[in-house]
């Protein structure tokens, strides 16, 4: 039988579609010149992870209106999510270089941002703010005016849902939702679930709605529980009222820190923001205690639940507002991305945060809405394939010489507060994390494995990268960076697995073979 798994080569998109969220980057040096926009490297990338690499349609789109329209000569054209987002653009560019980029507003509904080419500081402010935030247009947006301009023949074709696709995905997210329900809670209706173009925008919007209720009583400190992912992070330093107001607790798992910190300071305290499990350590705090300290302080607590799924955990009941990225597992063919937040109706606030949200959100394009909703009714056959492997490949890889640490949603430092909110005994997603015994062991293993590698995770398809550096290139490659990370405990060569759906036999020999390899290669 052939296997599941064949070498991708550089640039391949994973899935094979124009849309897709991943591209393989083969070679650890691949993944170098990645980061380090290698030109040789960055040309062969038919794509990449959508809030890091502007998409092929939209850069088309966007040099289309620069070469028509004489006032864009020579400037630079973000094309945006939607007006909003574009005026923000701008006036986040006008506070550091003022004048520097004015507002674009075509008569088809498009918005952008426009800056002399030739500013590099002003380019590499607006693709971060962007990137932070979420707010690039959409593949399938710039595909649609593409088409309508005569650059492109047709739409991909693709199998989507036909009727109202945003109320076909909230009612399968009420019916997971309410399926835990306790007696004296409220069920989760329509009007407390926010789709969103992506996950960072549902993060973003949440935290504004938050910040700025908060801040109007006073309260304007922030708590991170644990490391997390890298645009999180930056939203909470960036846009948290100054530095002491953010609060970067390096142990999720000590709770008694936490409590000295809301004893300290609970009375400025404006939320407490988790993921569960963290990205990537999977370490899970004491939610339910976390959340019972918070509210007696009037603090507001934020759960990021993209990295198991609210799938599979059960966190709103803790939460005022809970979160997930459903780019993972819902959309797990991996060609869309999008996101959720949801309100907890039962929470005094509820009402405002509906409002604030629903003007920071940015919203989903109808066409990723018709995709998602075609692939959200999988979602729980994708899952129970995913929870019979992962435990399988973990126990693989715990036992094997070569592998030094494994983490994983049931790791056993944390395992109990997890369960807490699993919502079925197999609940696990499908992250792992591991590093190796050998110090540089990590190029030569990465290099010969077989599985696919690139950015993202939740994919019917198994995929792995080498998650430091592409997450966090600046910290692997500098001492201080290095220091940093020691200190919370990460290792730079820490690699992060996303079990899929191919059979878990194939998973793990492509696996053992790497290992084999790069062991005896040392």
């Amino acid at each position: 039988m052939p296997s599941a798994f064949t070498n991708l080569p550089l640039g391949a998109a994973i899935p094979p579609s124009p849309h897709a969220v991943s591209c393989s980057l083969p070679t650890m040096h691949s993944v170098r010149g990645y980061e380090e926009k290698d030109p040789e490297i960055i040309r062969q990338l038919a794509t990449g992870y959508p809030r890091f690499v502007v998409h092929p349609f939209a850069l088309q789109l966007a040099a289309h209106y620069v070469a028509t329209n004489p006032a864009l000569a020579g400037h630079k054209l973000w094309l945006t999510s939607s007006l909003a987002i574009a005026e923000n653009l701008v006036a986040h560019l006008s506070a550091t270089f003022a004048g520097a980029a004015h507002l674009f507003v075509d008569t088809h509904g498009l918005h952008g941002v426009a800056h002399p080419a030739a500013h590099s500081a002003t380019y590499a402010l607006a693709k971060t703010y962007l990137q932070n935030l979420g707010g690039f247009l959409s593949s399938r947006e710039a595909e649609d005016h593409l088409v309508r301009l005569g650059l492109r023949a047709a739409v991909y074709p693709e199998a989507t849902f036909a009727g109202d696709a945003p109320a076909e995905i909230r009612r399968h997210l009420r019916g997971v939702l309410n399926s835990d329900l306790a007696p004296t809670a409220t069920p989760v209706a329509d009007a407390d679930l926010f789709l969103t173009n992506c996950g960072m925008s549902a993060i973003y919007a949440s935290f504004r709605a938050v910040a700025d209720l908060q801040a109007s009583r006073g309260r304007t400190i922030w708590i991170q529980l644990g490391w997390f992912y890298l645009d999180t992070i930056a939203i909470l330093k960036k846009f948290t009222a100054s530095p002491a107001d953010y609060v970067y607790i390096r142990n999720p798992l000590d709770f008694d820190a936490i409590a000295r910190i809301f004893a300290a300071h609970g009375a400025r305290i404006a939320g407490v923001v988790a993921e569960v499990p963290t990205n990537p350590l999977l370490q899970t705090p004491d939610i339910p205690a976390i959340s019972a300290l918070a509210r007696r302080h009037g603090a507001h607590v934020l759960i990021d639940a993209s990295t198991a799924s609210l799938y599979n955990l059960d966190v709103l009941p803790h939460a005022d507002i809970a979160l997930a990225s459903l780019t993972k597992y819902t959309g797990s063919v991996g060609d869309l991305t999008a996101g959720l937040a949801v309100v907890n109706p039962d929470r005094p606030d509820a009402p405002e945060l509906r409002r604030r949200i629903a003007l920071a959100a940015e919203p989903l394009y109808a066409r990723d809405a018709a995709r998602l909703a075609h692939e959200i009714a999988d979602t729980e056959n994708v899952l129970v394939k995913i929870h019979a492997s992962t435990p399988r490949v973990v126990a693989f890889l715990e036992n094997h010489p070569a592998v030094k640490d494994v983490y994983w949603a049931r790791h056993a430092a944390s395992v109990a507060n997890f369960e807490k909110l699993a919502r079925h005994p197999h609940a696990t997603g499908g992250l792992i994390t591991f590093s190796l015994r050998e110090i540089g062991g990590l190029e030569k293993f990465y290099d010969c494995l077989r599985l696919p590698k690139g950015p993202s995770f939740g994919m019917t398809t198994t995929l792995i990268s080498s998650f430091m550096y592409l997450a966090h290139y600046d910290l692997v490659t500098t001492p201080a960076g290095l220091a940093e990370l020691s200190a919370s405990n990460l290792d730079p060569d820490l690699l992060r697995l996303c079990v899929g759906c191919e059979p878990v036999e194939e998973i793990i020999e492509a696996l053992r073979e790497a290992l084999e390899h790069g062991t005896a290669a040392l």
